[in-house]
């Protein structure tokens, strides 16, 4: 099966998930997370109609989409990794949205650029919740994810919605009610929930936007 078989099953898939929930998205976007791909691989998925993308590390984005985005310029990007403090200049040259703001330090830190100047209009920003309280994993925790948000409207900062990633080892619907019911009470629209092995269930649960990579590109040899 090929790249664009995967964009046409996903997209069944993605749909008839919608349709069988009362709470879904009316609308949900497929982001093609292209970590380790090569340009030529992202080169077919944008052919395919795809034009959301994230990454997980600014280095390798850098490397691959400086050429990319100029070659296809409606291409939205994605960080959908840690950023460190030291690499917000490069991702918000680079990123469109970054989905993976999760401390003070470095909302301020935005902000401090921000205001030296760097325009950041246009761009959204989603705060990552460590839903299951990994310690291993980025994220703030839930019982201090209002108190964030509130910190982050303060900065009027353009915080449009929720990032997770499910521990591996527990049912993932929980873990995305939780979510949802963050957004909800903080009044933020976009959820950005699910992989390729729960997006399913990500969508039922009024997911707006699924991170797919192994579905759409298949297994990394």
């Amino acid at each position: 099966m090929n790249i664009t078989d995967n964009i046409q099953k996903l997209a069944d898939s993605m749909e008839k998930a919608r349709l069988k929930s009362q709470i879904a998205a009316k609308e949900v976007v497929l982001l093609a997370a292209s970590k380790a791909q090569t340009a030529l691989a992202i080169e077919e998925v944008i052919k395919g109609g795809i034009c959301n993308f994230g990454e997980n590390r600014v280095q390798e984005a850098e490397a691959k989409w400086t050429a990319l985005k100029k070659k296809y310029p409606d291409i939205k990007l994605h960080l959908i990794g840690p950023l460190q403090t030291n690499k917000v200049k490069h991702a918000l040259a680079l990123f469109d949205v970054i989905q993976s703001l999760d401390r003070e330090g470095l909302a301020e830190e935005i902000i401090r650029i921000r205001d030296c100047g760097f325009r950041i209009q246009g761009k959204e920003f989603y705060i990552q919740v460590n839903t299951g309280a990994e310690p291993q994993k980025a994220g703030v925790a839930p019982e201090k994810a209002d108190g964030f948000i509130d910190f982050c409207k303060k900065l009027e900062l353009p915080v449009v919605g929720l990032m997770c990633v499910p521990p591996h080892d527990q049912p993932p619907a929980p873990h995305f009610a939780l979510l949802r019911e963050i957004a909800l009470r903080n009044g933020l629209e976009k959820l950005s929930m699910g992989m390729s092995n729960d997006f399913e269930a990500a969508i039922r649960m009024g997911s707006t936007c699924v991170r797919i990579g192994t579905a759409l590109f298949g297994h990394r040899d």
